[in-house]
């Protein structure tokens, strides 16, 4: 594993090897850090590429062409090396490609490519999935990145809001035992703002479905944001470990989530899940402004 660095005149980055994980998004002029740290004492992450699965599998497993397949949580490629493929001030790639390991968990050929650009005061987050194989691919494939929450001294976390870009409400499924409960969380937004409360994340993430949204804001005690993320995912999480004040707050645009607690299909029909026919290639990106 290594760690590499890029940076211009506004924001400066550095990404590890180790999973191609973004941790650490500065400001030049202020030298202020918005990743999170990963201490393990709250979550040992910072962000995490989701891949080939987003969330976790009822039973912990999924059926495809008749065989039972155990995955944990969020898929494998989080925790693999990844190659480093090229490197400028503007820009850096890294690959992970499939091989015998993974092809005992995951029975599908692939390139996964990861990639950060800088434009501004802006970090392009780029997935680039390829099928390089003669027959159809699914995967799901999502963001987990973690902000500081608060970033000011001498404030604490229900002092700040997130905001959507939609006014009047947005829509959770709730989460039970890691699933999708058959019950939904309604939380009305004032001026498209929702106060982050100390119960929150009671009951898990936030996992809002449907195109809802594709912009949301930190923001801070005064009323202004002090990050952005935006994204076109048609779902995204809102996350922070439940019941351990944890000082920093996910937004994570998803192609893919958890199963529901009724799910009894096969890796092919899981909901919000991707598909590549041979040769095919699917591109997604988010950006988080600061």
């Amino acid at each position: 594993m290594a760690l590499f660095q890029i940076g211009n005149e506004k924001i400066t980055i550095q990404v590890d090897s180790m999973g191609a994980e973004l941790k650490s998004l500065k400001k030049v002029d202020t030298g202020v850090e918005f990743m999170w740290d990963a201490d393990p004492a709250f979550w040992k992450r910072t962000s995490p590429v989701l891949f080939p699965l987003v969330g976790g599998l009822k039973n912990g497993e999924y059926r495809h062409d008749g065989r039972n397949f155990p995955m944990s949580q969020h898929g494998f490629a989080r925790d693999m090396e990844f190659q480093l493929k090229s490197q400028t001030d503007k820009g850096i790639w890294f690959s992970l490609a499939s091989n015998e390991e993974t092809l005992r968990k995951y029975p599908y050929a692939f390139l996964l490519e990861l990639g950060y650009e800088l434009q501004e005061s802006t970090v392009v987050v780029k997935w680039k999935v390829t099928n390089p194989s003669d027959s159809d691919m699914y995967f799901s494939i999502g963001g987990h990145p973690a902000f500081r929450c608060p970033i000011l001294e001498d404030t604490k976390q229900t002092d700040y809001m997130l905001r959507f870009d939609t006014p009047k409400e947005v829509i959770s499924s709730v989460i039970q035992g890691g699933l999708v409960s058959d019950r939904k969380a309604v939380y009305p937004l004032q001026d498209g703002c929702l106060k982050i409360t100390g119960h929150l994340f009671d009951q898990d993430a936030l996992v809002i479905e449907n195109d809802q949204a594709h912009q949301v804001s930190l923001i801070k005690p005064d009323g202004r944001p002090y990050l952005t993320v935006d994204f076109d995912a048609p779902l995204f999480g809102i996350w922070s470990p439940p019941g351990k004040a944890a000082p920093f707050i996910c937004i994570e645009p998803w192609y893919g989530r958890c199963d529901a607690f009724d799910f009894t299909g096969t890796w092919e029909e899981r909901k919000w899940g991707r598909h590549l026919s041979a040769g095919a290639c699917f591109e997604a990106s988010y950006r988080i402004q600061v």
